[in-house]
Formats: structure tokens, C-alpha cells, sequence
């Protein structure tokens, strides 16, 4: 997860209130029953052994199965593709980033690291890397973990004005005059400080109001979204509520390195405005799961998804209280423009009688 450059601690699982229109309905529960019914029968017949499996093995995989949702949905993914596309006996390790690193320093496991967000991975990944002990296999989100100052489309497309941070300046009448900041102990709480100096938000007469919660963030996001009113803050995904809800990322100018890193100081003495970069996140193996398996490694290597995607995917996760692996049954049978790339010719022809 990102480190000091960023608030995620976590990616947040919140439960946003469903809309007046389809609360305690028959008709929706009855919807919501079928669609239910529907994709755990999907999940039976994907799962359900094939005689491809049993004729062909690519033998034991470890890979992680990283504690927040987007990194849980891209193992339950890679791992339906292992075991149904490649004939791999698949063992999904749980853990978080410290105790990974920690276990591929001192036992070479896991095999696999499907969502590592490197800038939080310390110095410990650095030295993996330095050593040679680990390969990186490409960008499991694309661009990555995304940062930024918000506000609700519906208001942007009111008052396209407040595109850029000059034009919210300049109204804050406009955004509810407030700023939703991160909670204390997180990174982004650091760096937004910062940034509302460098931008002088206060002397333009906006309140900042600092959260205590990752959780009460985003119910003042969902709350004023629902209610079509004014919301102005940070957040970051891929996540639910950037699933849920429509909201623009506004232009807060060029991304200055310097002045960006000189923010995550708390004791920046002369901040600088910056926009926000967005974070590396890869998917990483072990050197001798590498050359012992290259064609999983040429598979994870495709394993790519945008961060806006993994976003409306952890919304219909929640939306549907839905399992990881039904999650990703849903992706594939949703999007197979987006993976039908990433996996060779006879895993193709091993999933073409599941996932058609």
C-alpha cells in the first residue's frame, strides 16, 4: 500500500447507504436475490474441475493475498487463471506488505506478489531488488494508486470553473467552502497539510476540516453525493466510493518533484503547490519463479488493471456483497476484451468452454 507519499493504509470497505428509490422494496430485494443466484451459479460451473486441469499441471504456486480489496480481487483472478487456464495447484498466502517482503528476505516465499505498491514496500524491497532476488513483472494498476483534491462531477459540470484549483479558489461559496482533509497518522494528512498552506487555502476563506476516520471520509463523500450537494476533498483509489460515485480529479497544476517530496515534511517550512503522482503499483516474483515458470511469469506480467476499472469493481463488490471470488468471476465474464490478452493459446482454449 502507498507509504509516506500517501494515505493509504488500507483500502476502505464502506457501506454506502443505497438510494430512497431502492430501499426495502420487494422488487429490488427480488432483483438482488437473482442476481445472486445467478453468479454463484456462474462461480460453480467456473471453479468446477476441468479434465484439462487434471491432464495437465504447472505444480505448487504460492501468491499472496494482501489484506485490502483491489489486491484480493486481482489474486482471486490470477488465481482462477492459474488454476482453470494453466493447471497450477494455487495457494493464495495471507499477508500485508511488511510480512511479505519480510518472508521473500528470509524463505524466498511467497512465489508471487500480485499488488505491491513499492513506494510503502521500504527498504527491504530495495535490497530484494538490489540482490536480484526478486523480478518485477510490470504495473498491476494502471497508472497506478491515484491521488487528488476532488469534487462530485455534477458540480463541475455546473461550474466548469471549478476544474482547476484556481477556479476553486476563486469560489468557494461554490465547493461548500470546506475541505475534507485525511485523518491524523495518515501520509496524505502530512501532505495536504502542506499543500493547503502552499495553496493558501484558508486565506481564501475555506475551513479545513480534518477527519478522524478513513470511514467518516468517505460517508461526507457518499452523504453529499447523494444529496447532490457541494463536496470538496482529497481521496485516492482504486476504491469503492471512487467506484460509487462520479467525481472529478481537478487540475491542481504540474507535478513538481521537489516540491511534492518536500511536502510529505511536516516541518516544511516553505511548502510548494504540487499536483499529486501517481503510485507505483507492480506485480513482482521470485528469480527462481522466474525461470522455473516463465509462462505464469509471461501471465502475470499481462495482469493489468486500470485503476478506474478496479475502482467500479470494488463498488460492484459491495453494491452486490459479494465475495472476491465472485468479483472476479463477474470481471471475467464482463470483460474478456480486457484479459483474453493475457493468458497463451491453450489456456485460451481451456477457458473458451467456461467463460463463453
Amino acid at each position: 500500500m502507498p507509504g509516506s507519499n500517501s494515505c493509504v493504509h488500507g483500502l476502505l470497505r464502506v457501506r454506502q447507504p443505497m438510494p430512497a428509490t431502492r430501499q426495502n422494496t420487494k422488487i429490488w430485494k427480488e432483483i438482488r436475490y437473482m442476481k445472486r443466484f445467478i453468479l454463484g451459479a456462474a462461480l460453480a460451473v467456473l471453479l468446477a474441475p476441468t479434465a484439462a486441469l487434471a491432464e495437465e499441471k504447472c505444480g505448487e504456486v504460492t501468491i499472496t493475498q494482501m489484506n485490502w480489496d483491489s489486491a484480493a480481487i486481482v489474486t482471486a483472478v490470477s488465481k482462477f487463471l492459474m488454476e482453470q487456464g494453466y493447471g497450477c495447484d494455487v495457494t493464495a498466502v495471507p499477508s500485508d506488505t511488511t510480512p511479505a517482503m519480510t518472508s521473500l528476505s528470509e524463505n524466498n516465499e511467497p512465489d508471487i506478489v500480485t499488488e505491491l505498491w513499492t513506494n510503502s514496500a521500504g527498504d527491504a524491497y530495495k535490497k530484494l531488488k538490489a540482490d536480484g532476488k526478486i523480478a518485477e513483472l510490470g504495473s498491476v494498476l494502471d497508472p497506478g494508486g491515484v491521488e487528488g483534491w476532488w469534487l462530485p462531477t455534477y458540480l463541475v459540470d455546473a461550474h466548469p470553473e471549478l476544474a482547476t484549483i484556481e477556479g476553486v479558489m476563486a469560489h468557494p461559496e461554490l465547493v461548500g467552502g470546506m475541505f475534507n482533509n485525511c485523518p491524523d497518522g495518515w501520509g496524505c494528512r502530512i501532505v495536504n497539510d502542506n499543500l493547503i498552506r502552499a495553496f493558501h487555502l484558508e486565506d481564501r476563506g475555506f475551513k479545513v476540516f480534518n477527519h478522524g476516520s478513513g470511514e467518516t471520509l468517505a460517508t461526507s463523500m457518499a452523504a453529499a453525493y447523494q444529496s447532490k450537494e457541494p463536496w470538496f476533498g482529497y481521496y485516492w483509489g482504486p476504491t469503492t466510493p471512487l467506484g460509487m460515485f462520479d467525481m472529478t480529479s481537478i487540475d491542481l497544476g504540474e507535478y513538481d518533484e521537489e516540491a511534492f517530496l518536500a511536502s510529505q515534511n511536516a516541518d516544511a517550512p516553505n511548502p510548494k503547490p504540487s499536483a499529486f503522482a501517481a503510485a507505483p503499483v507492480l506485480t513482482i516474483v521470485t528469480k527462481d519463479f522466474k525461470e522455473s515458470h516463465p509462462d505464469i511469469a509471461t501471465l502475470m506480467s499481462h495482469v493489468t488493471f486500470k485503476s478506474d476499472t478496479m475502482s467500479q469493481l470494488l463498488a460492484w463488490k459491495e453494491e452486490n456483497n459479494a465475495s472476491n471470488e465472485e468479483a472476479a468471476v463477474y470481471f471475467l465474464k464482463n470483460n474478456p476484451d480486457e484479459w483474453s490478452g493475457w493468458i497463451n493459446d491453450s489456456a485460451k482454449q481451456k477457458l473458451a468452454a467456461l467463460l463463453n
